[in-house]
């Protein structure tokens, strides 16, 4: 992989980064204000026992979805640390050795596998 297409996924990889961590900071003010609407007086006073469940639902929700956003974050982070550590061996399959194609990084640029090995992976995990 040439200097010009490791900048571009370095970019890719900085954007997602970026992307990310405003979603994730969202998800910390709405917990914020959630918690601080919960602490009023009224707040234990539900209208009605389902709004009380659609609440619990929405928190959990909200939980779910910022827990996947962490782990994406994880791999992304990840994948930088392996572009600045060995930027020659950036791009290369961490099971088979062969050069990803570019295409592949550009659309997930923080793919570790080659789509051959990847499939045999998940085959592999899902036996």
């Amino acid at each position: 992989m040439d200097r010009q297409q490791l900048d571009h996924i370095e970019r890719r990889l900085l954007r997602e980064r970026e992307r990310v961590l405003r979603s994730l900071g969202r998800f910390d003010e709405l917990s914020k204000m959630s918690r601080d609407s919960a602490d009023s007086d009224l707040a234990s006073y539900s209208l009605h026992m389902a709004d009380q469940g659609t609440d619990a639902m929405e928190r959990e929700k909200s939980f779910l979805f910022a827990s996947k956003e962490g782990r994406y974050l994880y791999r992304l982070e990840e994948a930088l640390r392996r572009l600045y550590k060995e930027p020659e061996e950036f791009g290369k399959c961490h099971r088979c050795g062969e050069e990803l194609p570019f295409e592949r990084l550009d659309a997930l640029p923080h793919a570790r596998y080659c789509l051959g090995c990847k499939q045999q992976e998940e085959k592999e995990a899902a036996a």
